[in-house]
């Protein structure tokens, strides 16, 4: 039988008569045939997607959804993930994350939690990717600096919509299918509360929503591992609650985590709600606020972010003063033709600090303000 099965996968994959493109068209529809007989009827299967802002033809081998996560993944805005701050500026130790390694743990907690609800995993694993493509340099401190200095509405997660619409692809944007969109605009929570009340601040889709907590469950497990190391914190100050219930190691916590969170979720209302049993929602309330007050909020922290706040608002000030200066950063980051004559400079500049690194950064603050050697 397994002998047979492979044989008809193999002419399936594998034309052996007729037009190719006929017999390709037929693999991405065999998928979609397979979601549907897969995915709870509360998840969203690719094929009934909102679609497009800009119709376009589907790919004959690949989901909506599928193709929407190789946009994202090929795209300018992730590969620049690499050399972007999550917690700790310009970490020199090698185990240290970054957004992208925080990006790829995200997408890894979402896919699992989707398999295991029998959800679409290739649409959170979309979502997870794209959620913090505008993220600023130096972390939440670059996010701070222009929400000061350009607009108090600037937040990451509405710069990352901006991102996959407008500013990847010289103007053209990835034109990612609606529920990616939505989940990567609904993502973030800052602060606030882990299971936002407002159902508007809700995701669109379940997988959306679960990005939501895969991205909390990540950072919180992360940065903490991230803080013991560098020795922000020890271990025995974490609050002994949360090593109890959620565990001593960073597999222990993440694996509490997921798996009260995929045990606890239940459908409501005939809508699927997800939720955490309370102690590990309490334990986990706990320690994000413990790492708020001894990690993100700690002098070592905080001093550092002074000065990367420091340097965002001198640069953003000399491109003010200097904006024929401009159109030559924006062609190195392949963004010079996105912008018409109508858009105010303030917005350009903006955008083009929250693309870049921060070692573009700290490079770019040198050669402006450091005097350089004449001899």
């Amino acid at each position: 039988m397994s002998g047979s099965t492979g044989i008809m996968y193999h002419q399936h994959l594998v034309p052996q008569s007729g037009d190719a493109a006929a017999k390709d068209h037929s693999i991405r529809k065999d998928f979609e045939k397979r979601e549907a007989a897969f995915i709870s009827p509360l998840g969203m299967c690719a094929s009934r997607s909102r679609g497009r802002e800009k119709p376009e033809e589907p790919c004959p081998v690949r989901t909506a959804y599928q193709q929407d996560r190789d946009r994202i993944v090929f795209s300018n805005a992730f590969r620049r993930l690499k050399h972007k701050t999550q917690v700790f500026l310009s970490p020199l130790g090698d185990h240290y994350r970054t957004r992208l390694t925080h990006t790829l743990e995200v997408a890894e907690v979402a896919r699992t939690i989707s398999r295991a609800l029998r959800l679409n995993e290739d649409l959170a694993e979309a979502i997870a990717l794209g959620h913090d493509l505008g993220h600023t340099p130096f972390g939440h401190s670059g996010e701070t600096a222009l929400k000061e200095i350009y607009s108090p509405d600037f937040c990451h997660n509405q710069q990352s919509l901006r991102v996959v619409d407008l500013l990847e692809r010289r103007g053209e944007g990835l034109n990612l299918t609606y529920e990616v969109r939505n989940g990567i605009l609904k993502h973030s929570k800052g602060f606030g509360d882990i299971i936002p009340a407002d159902p508007r601040e809700k995701a669109c889709t379940v997988e959306g929503q679960i990005v939501r907590f895969a991205d909390i469950i990540a950072y919180l497990n992360h940065d903490l591992d991230d803080a013991i190391r560098s020795g922000v914190i020890t271990r025995d100050q974490v609050p002994k609650a949360c090593s109890e219930i959620l565990g001593q190691s960073h597999s222990q916590r993440a694996i509490t985590m997921i798996r009260d969170l995929i045990f606890s979720s239940r459908v409501q209302d005939k809508e699927f709600k997800l939720q955490l049993s309370a102690d590990v929602f309490e334990a986990m309330t706990l320690l994000r606020g413990f790492l708020y007050d001894n990690v993100y909020r700690s002098r070592r922290v905080h001093e550092e972010f002074v000065k990367a706040k420091k340097m965002i608002s001198e640069i953003y000030a000399y491109f003010l003063d200097h904006p024929e200066s401009l159109p030559k950063r924006l062609a190195g980051m392949e963004m010079d033709f996105v912008y018409s004559s109508d858009v105010p400079i303030q917005r350009i500049i903006c955008d083009f600090i929250a693309s870049t690194t921060d070692r573009y950064i700290l490079n770019l603050y040198h050669e402006i303000f450091i005097p350089a050697s004449l001899v």
